[in-house]
C-alpha cells in the first residue's frame, strides 16, 4: 500500500486508500512509489546492496477485487512473477497478508473487520495466497503491526466506518483480527513447512517517575497493548488481566461458542515487531476512567534523557535491546525486527544526499541488537530496516523519508520517480557484506 502503487491496473479492485485524496500535506495513494511498474530496478538494488531479504504485501483488493469474491488471476500471476524475480535474485521473499488496505466493497459493505463476515473472507484469502506462494515462500506475517488493532484508530484501519468510536467496536475489531489470524496460522503450518509469527508495534514504555502509580500505568499498558496479543501468539489465550477487565467493565468484544478453540491452537514460530522509539508515561495525566488502551496516547511525556527527531519520535537504541531481551525471555521463541528506522525532510539537489543521521541511527539499533543477540542469548533470525526506499510514510506524507534510495517524487508532484541511492545505501552494503561486524561509518 505504501509503495505497490498500480491501483486501477489488471483488473485490481478498489481498497479504503484508493479513494482518498490528497490534502495540503499528504499525497493520495495511486501510485505511491509505482513499485508496481518499477520492482525489477528495486530489486536490482536489493541485490547490489546485499539484501537477502524483502518483506511485502500482498494487495488483498488486487488478487480479489471484492475481497470475497472471484479471484483476480492477473493479481496472482502479478506475485508470483514478483516472488520469483526476488528469489532469482538470492532475496528471500517475506509476505505480509493485510497492512491497513481493506478491499472497499468490504468496507461498505461490511464495515470491516467489525463483521465476522469480513473475517471468513479474510482466512479464505490467506489460505488462497498460502496455496499459491507456500511453495516458495518460506516467512509469513498475517497482520502489520497487529496491536494498533487495539489503540485508537483502530477503526481506520480495519475498514471500519459505521461502528461508534468505543470500547466494544475498539475490542470487537481486536479479537476479530486475532481470529482471522489464529485461522491462517492453523491453516499454514497444516499445510506447509513455511514459518509464521504475529507482529507487532513495539515501543518500549518507560514511568515519568519512580512513583508506583506511574510504574503501574506502564506495566499495565504493556500487559494489554502488548502482552495480550502476545499470550495468544505463542500460548493460545488472551492475558487474564485483560479479560477480566473486559468482564469487570462489562464490554461487548463479540465472544461467541467456538473461539476459545480457535486461538487455542495457535503458536508462533517466531515473534516480529516493529521499533521506532520508546515513550514515557506519567500517570498524573490520565485522566480517571480512561480505557486503559488510550494511556499512551493520554499519558506521553517527552523522556529529557534521549534525543528526539523532528517528528517528535524520542530515539532509543537501548529501548529495542530492551524489547528484544524481554520477548525472548518471557515467549521463548525466536525474535524478527521487521521495522526499524528514521524519518528525516531530504531534498535532492543533484548531489548524494549525506544521511550520517540514518547511519547513526541504524548503527545504534544493529549494535543494540547484537548486544541482546551476543550478550544475551537472544536467537534472532534477522534484521530489516525500514526501508530500502523512500515511499509514503502511513499517513500519506511524501516528505518525511526512511529509505536508504531516494525516490523523486513529493506529495503532490510525481515528477519522473527517479532511484537515486543516498551515503546510507552504500553503508548498509558493508555492514551486510560484513555481516554485522562492521558498523564503521566510512561510505561513499
Amino acid at each position: 500500500m505504501q509503495t505497490e502503487g498500480g491501483w486501477d491496473a489488471d483488473g485490481k479492485g478498489k481498497s479504503v486508500y484508493d479513494i482518498r485524496p490528497a490534502t495540503a500535506d499528504t499525497s493520495d495513494w495511486k501510485f505511491a512509489n509505482d513499485n508496481y511498474h518499477h520492482y525489477t530496478e528495486d530489486f536490482d538494488l536489493m541485490a547490489a546492496e546485499g539484501m537477502n531479504c524483502y518483506r511485502f504485501q500482498i494487495s488483498w483488493s488486487r488478487v480479489n477485487p471484492t475481497g470475497d469474491g472471484a479471484w483476480n488471476q492477473a493479481g496472482i500471476d502479478y506475485y508470483s512473477r514478483f516472488i520469483d524475480d526476488l528469489i532469482k535474485r538470492g532475496i528471500q521473499p517475506m509476505i505480509c497478508l493485510y497492512h491497513f488496505d481493506m478491499p472497499l466493497a468490504l468496507a461498505e459493505k461490511y464495515d470491516g473487520f467489525m463483521d465476522r463476515h469480513v473475517v471468513d473472507a479474510f482466512v479464505r484469502y490467506g489460505k488462497k495466497m498460502i496455496d499459491e506462494f507456500g511453495d516458495r515462500v518460506k516467512y509469513w506475517i498475517t497482520f502489520n503491526e497487529q496491536n494498533l488493532y487495539f489503540m485508537p484508530g483502530a477503526s481506520v484501519i480495519a475498514g471500519s466506518s459505521k461502528a461508534p468510536h468505543t470500547a466494544d467496536t475498539l475490542y470487537t475489531i481486536a479479537h476479530h483480527i486475532m481470529l482471522a489470524h489464529s485461522q491462517v496460522v492453523a491453516y499454514l503450518h497444516k499445510t506447509t513447512h513455511d514459518q509464521i509469527g504475529g507482529m507487532l508495534a513495539y515501543a518500549e514504555f518507560y514511568p515519568a517517575t519512580c512513583k508506583p502509580a506511574d510504574v503501574q500505568a506502564v506495566r499495565k499498558t504493556d500487559e494489554f497493548l502488548n502482552r495480550d496479543l502476545l499470550d495468544v501468539f505463542v500460548h493460545g489465550h488472551y492475558s487474564n488481566e485483560v479479560l477480566t477487565y473486559v468482564k469487570n467493565h462489562h464490554i461487548n468484544m463479540d465472544w461467541q461458542d467456538g473461539d476459545e478453540k480457535i486461538l487455542g491452537a495457535t503458536t508462533s514460530d517466531f515473534l516480529a515487531f516493529s521499533y521506532y522509539r520508546s515513550s514515557t508515561i506519567n500517570s498524573d495525566l490520565i485522566p480517571d476512567d480512561t480505557l486503559v488502551n488510550e494511556w499512551p496516547n493520554k499519558g506521553d511525556q517527552a523522556n529529557p534523557y534521549l534525543k528526539t527527531s523532528e517528528w517528535g519520535w524520542q530515539i532509543d537504541p537501548t529501548g529495542f535491546r530492551d524489547v528484544i531481551d524481554k520477548l525472548y525471555d518471557q515467549y521463548g521463541v525466536p525474535i524478527f525486527p521487521i521495522e526499524n528506522g528514521i524519518g528525516v525532510r531530504e531534498e535532492y539537489n543533484g548531489t548524494q544526499i549525506q544521511d550520517d543521521y540514518r547511519i547513526d541511527y541504524h548503527r545504534a539499533h544493529i549494535q543494540a541488537m547484537e548486544d541482546a543477540m551476543f550478550e544475551d542469548g537472544v536467537p534472532v533470525i534477522g534484521y530489516l530496516g525500514w526501508g530500502l526506499i523512500d515511499i509514503l510514510s502511513s499517513h500519506g506524507d511524501m516528505n518525511k523519508r526512511y529509505g536508504m534510495v531516494y525516490v523523486n517524487r513529493t506529495n503532490h508532484d510525481l515528477k519522473d520517480m527517479k532511484r537515486i541511492p543516498k551515503k546510507s545505501y552504500y553503508w548498509f552494503e558493508k555492514v551486510i557484506k560484513s555481516n554485522g561486524a562492521d558498523l564503521g561509518s566510512d561510505a561513499k
